[in-house]
């Protein structure tokens, strides 16, 4: 009796399970034989485009809206301004990150800001407003910021600068990540691993949170949720990596968070951590909010200069620019001086539009998704199925003509002048820090990070890229990464 209901049952639970399957690739319709849903399945799209962002600028601008559809994924794509209002703003509450997205980073981000809807999304945001937005808050980074610049990255960039061969030879992009993982686990936990020292040691923190972070992005690369749940079941390949990289980071966030209820101190330190700590109790709820700010406050920054510099080493006379903006507010002399004041900083127009061009060619988030709740039709036109993924794509948006004009593709800092100030554009023309109700919370807190390190490196450095011709190649990611790093010589001004 007992076999016989235990084989009836394992029966049941198999042609369900195939069922399930079963509908799922019908509603992937993986048999679509349309030009876009053929290039994608078999990646024909590769041998005319280094990127698959830069495909789908290509396809973009062919459409006539703006807008196209990508069956097999479920997915739709957008570079139009008028539906990334819609979407962020106008009908905000119908376009939420959805179950999917949440389930895919769940295991890094659990409920943090980044990974939530609804009532736990605003509680945090809350929160985060009141403390990033306060005075003591940004003083207490710039702090930070010019201290690993002065103490650590000038340093060990003179270190290697004017030497010949490999010796004189750096990766630039590794030396923003390291220097950004500083700061914000500084700025986030009051933890300092180190990463920038002379010795450019190896931090099984910064090791392990990069393979969760990229392990948790490749989820979202498989042909179906089915595969990776599978692996995560079994506690095979990529999840059992997963599940050990989140481990060290879940460890090392407890073990802050529980040194300082110890301590008693939490009250009277500045870092993020310890501020939150003052408010809230759930020891998980704030592992999850402080690893957020982490995965946003690093990869973002870092991508940012690395493509800054990337630009500038094409641009020279950008960059002659930003040193004449610099020697007028800051005075000509280089002596004393590595970083700016926030008010000189505020000051400084021509490198804030400088720094806004660059995320306009090369964001550091290149596309961003929501899921629709319920039917929905987007100002094109464009009719939108419960369920369905829709994703706005800033990588593209920056690349249409239809938005920027006909010199789109040109790295020009003056499009964001008026009179020499700056003009910002309106943040659905220009998402890169969202807008509507998910604005960036950062923003000011990012732009000073990278205005720091621009004044202190434009000012004493000349920065020259090995390869100047070669595009730069993404790897798959939740934020842009250069494949392969980006390789510099260093040489010191001179005067």
């Amino acid at each position: 009796m007992c076999s016989t209901f235990s084989l009836v049952f394992f029966s049941f639970t198999s042609l369900f399970s195939l069922f399930s399957l079963l509908i799922f690739i019908i509603r992937l319709r993986p048999w679509c034989n349309c030009h876009i849903c053929r290039s994608f399945l078999t990646s024909s799209w590769s041998g005319s485009f280094d990127n698959l962002c830069d495909w789908y600028t290509h396809l973009l601008k062919k459409s006539l809206s703006g807008t196209i559809h990508v069956h097999v994924l479920g997915n739709i794509i957008t570079a139009n301004p008028e539906n990334v209002e819609h979407i962020i703003n106008t009908n905000f509450h119908n376009y939420p990150k959805g179950k999917l997205f949440t389930t895919i980073l769940g295991d890094l981000l659990g409920r943090g800001i980044f990974n939530v809807d609804g009532n736990g999304w605003r509680f945090q945001r809350k929160m985060a407003s009141l403390e990033l937005g306060s005075v003591s808050v940004r003083s207490y980074a710039l702090e930070i910021v010019s201290s690993e610049i002065q103490s650590r990255l000038i340093p060990l960039l003179a270190s290697v600068a004017g030497n010949e061969g490999e010796n004189g030879v750096v990766d630039l992009q590794d030396l923003f990540r390291r220097f950004s993982f500083d700061n914000i686990c500084k700025f986030s936990f009051g933890l300092d691993p180190g990463c920038l020292q002379l010795s450019l040691p190896i931090s099984d923190f910064a090791v392990a949170f990069d393979l969760a972070s990229k392990l948790s992005a490749e989820r979202a690369m498989t042909s179906s949720p089915i595969v990776w749940k599978i692996k995560r079941f079994f506690n095979l390949g990529s999840e059992r990596q997963l599940k050990e990289a989140v481990k060290m980071v879940d460890n090392l966030a407890k073990s802050m968070i529980k040194q300082r209820r110890e301590m008693g101190t939490f009250s009277t330190q500045k870092d993020l951590l310890s501020r939150f700590m003052a408010n809230m109790d759930d020891d998980q709820y704030l592992r999850d909010i402080v690893v957020s700010f982490l995965l946003a406050g690093r990869d973002t920054i870092s991508s940012g200069l690395t493509s800054l510099f990337y630009l500038l080493a094409k641009h020279p006379e950008v960059k002659r620019e930003i040193r004449e903006e610099m020697d007028q507010v800051m005075g000509p002399t280089r002596e004393g001086l590595a970083t700016a004041s926030f008010d000189q900083m505020r000051e400084m127009h021509y490198l804030h539009a400088v720094l806004y061009e660059t995320m306009r060619l090369y964001p550091p988030i290149q596309f961003d998704s929501k899921f629709c709740q319920e039917d929905d039709v987007l100002p094109d036109g464009t009719f939108v199925r419960s369920g369905t993924r829709v994703t706005y794509h800033q990588y593209a948006m920056g690349r249409m003509e239809s938005i920027w004009g006909s010199d789109c593709l040109d790295f020009k800092p003056d499009r964001w002048l008026k009179k020499g100030l700056f003009s910002p554009e309106s943040p659905y023309k220009y998402p890169i820090f969202q807008g509507g109700e998910r604005v960036c919370l950062g923003k000011e807190l990012a732009v000073m990070e990278m205005k720091c390190v621009a004044v202190a490196l434009v000012r004493r450095f000349d920065i020259q890229i090995l390869e100047p011709e070669r595009r730069p190649q993404f790897v798959p990611g939740l934020t842009a990464t250069v494949r392969g790093g980006l390789p510099v010589r260093i040489e010191e001004r001179e005067g």
